[in-house]
């Protein structure tokens, strides 16, 4: 699924804290007189930039070529993730098309790895160091080409409800909150069931959501990294979805609301769930669908340590005329100082080294979550992911039908057992 559409909703409050990240160091880049560190011609020439749904880059994109005279750039900014998946992949099988510069979103760049060699070789000493690891290794091959430079990250929280904590008699503070929740699934889900002897309120949303934050846990989850298939036979798959629909269905902690349904952006005004995973442009999303709801903060804590759900990469096809001014633009859009403004813009959280450990992200906060110090949290948050899963080329369509086989046990067209024996078969169809 896409990250960035729903995150659109009500940023003002995280804009309007970040104001003061402008000053650090927003001139990089800016000055035309002096060549780009990556290399570029003088000559006029039109570089054309493809995105989805919401990067932050269109003040950017000005600023750019107010000082880079010789270049104008055309952004095609694609509605969904899928629209753009779908455009890459046709226009990369049939040899030209693409833009000089494409943007990749993490949960299918596995498929692209495996056609490296039609991307261009990002690796440059101006860049080493830049990104967190985990970041990195999933956008180099195993020729140590990088081929995607990264953008924004997932790192993944709990949001919550205080209010409802409260009238079920349990601390509603972050930090007794976070450790209430601990810092396993189990630890998770057994507050949940506390939370629900003494309340009515299901405790998550979504079995689909809950599993994503859980499947992006598991080193190998679907495909080896040999080549082989392993989702069905794989025991962490199938443990995990047994213990997701125990805590969801037989211990009736989900709301049973399929994330950006019109039923699950309603239940924001309506005491839908108490707590939901939550990546960093999740913060967005929930202030917009519950407009009004007093409640809401944020725990420094994420069940197995440590989680990322959603990012995306910019990558420069071989097809591109202009591979070195692609790469020098590519290269200034992912320095720290403009994924900061990105940041401003649409809650991309930075993916960047030097962003991460910036005292003035670290004071970022949020009135809508009572104050809670998002920037800090979230930067806590990203370091805490230790694992870098590994997701083959049929990564997309297998999680995919795990979804409908979470869907199915939650609408109940199917038993979890039954359920289970479609998401086999499902697989088998791929080949």
């Amino acid at each position: 699924m896409t990250t960035r559409t729903q995150s659109l909703k009500a940023l003002s409050a995280v804009a309007v804290g970040l104001l003061a990240l402008s000053a650090c160091g927003s001139s990089a880049g800016a000055d035309s007189s002096a060549p780009d560190p990556l290399g570029t011609t003088s000559g006029p020439i039109t570089l054309k930039l493809a995105t989805f749904n919401q990067f932050g880059y269109e003040d950017l994109i000005t600023e750019y070529m107010a000082t880079h005279s010789n270049i104008t750039i055309e952004h095609k900014k694609a509605a969904t993730s899928n629209e753009a998946r779908d455009n890459l992949n046709t226009r990369l099988a049939a040899g030209s098309g693409l833009s000089d510069i494409e943007a990749v979103e993490v949960d299918w760049l596995p498929e692209l790895m495996q056609y490296s060699d039609k991307f261009v070789d990002l690796t440059s000493p101006e860049v080493t160091g830049r990104w967190l690891d985990w970041k990195v290794k999933a956008a180099t091959d195993e020729e140590g080409r990088l081929i995607g430079y990264g953008t924004d990250v997932g790192p993944e929280a709990i949001c919550y409800r205080g209010d409802l904590f409260e009238k079920a008699g349990l601390p509603s503070d972050r930090e007794a909150v976070a450790q209430l929740l601990g810092n396993t699934w189990d630890s998770y889900f057994a507050a949940g069931r506390q939370f629900a002897a003494k309340s009515e309120v299901p405790w998550f949303d979504s079995l689909g959501a809950t599993w994503q934050g859980m499947v992006n846990q598991i080193q190998a989850a679907y495909e080896s990294p040999a080549g082989d298939v392993i989702a069905t036979t794989n025991p962490e798959v199938k443990q995990t979805y047994d213990a997701v629909v125990k805590a969801g269905i037989t211990d009736g902690l989900s709301a049973k609301l399929q994330q950006w349904s019109d039923d699950w952006v309603a239940s924001f005004q309506d005491n839908g769930f108490a707590t939901m995973l939550c990546p960093g442009w999740m913060v967005g999303v929930i202030e917009g669908n519950a407009k009004g709801v007093k409640g809401w903060d944020v725990a420094n804590t994420f069940p197995g340590g440590g989680g990322n759900w959603g990012g995306s990469y910019l990558t420069v096809p071989t097809q591109s005329e202009h591979q070195a001014e692609a790469k020098a633009f590519a290269a200034w859009l992912t320095a720290p100082e403009q994924q900061i403004k990105a940041f401003q813009k649409v809650g991309a959280f930075p993916s960047q080294q030097a962003a991460l450990d910036s005292p003035d992200l670290a004071s970022v906060t949020v009135p809508f979550f009572n104050d809670a110090p998002t920037g800090q949290i979230f930067a806590d948050r990203a370091k805490a992911v230790t694992v870098s899963p590994f997701k083959g080329p049929k990564y997309f369509p297998i999680n995919d039908a795990m979804q409908q086989a979470l869907t199915r046990v939650e609408d109940g067209s199917a038993t979890p057992e039954v359920s289970w024996e479609k998401f086999v078969a499902d697989v088998q169809a791929l080949g």
